[in-house]
């Protein structure tokens, strides 16, 4: 399956393995369902980031993509 192309399936995914790459201590303030297919580009590149940083995230970055990732939010 190509995960480059834009579909449920595949942000639901994407998502997922940003929410576990991160470590974050509350997961479930991140959920697939908040997001917009039209963001999956987005999220996508956010992924790529972090497979590419390979955990070497720095506080600051984690910090940055989180607040990408509320940006992003359907409700706002």
């Amino acid at each position: 399956m190509d995960r480059h192309i834009a579909s449920e399936e595949n942000l639901i995914w994407v998502v997922e393995e940003i929410k576990s790459s991160l470590k974050l201590v509350n997961a479930a303030l991140i959920s697939p369902q908040d997001f917009r297919l039209s963001h999956f580009q987005d999220l996508l590149e956010i992924y790529q980031l972090i497979q590419k940083k390979q955990g070497q995230l720095t506080m600051m970055e984690i910090e940055g993509i989180l607040e990408e990732l509320r940006d992003m939010k359907k409700n706002n």
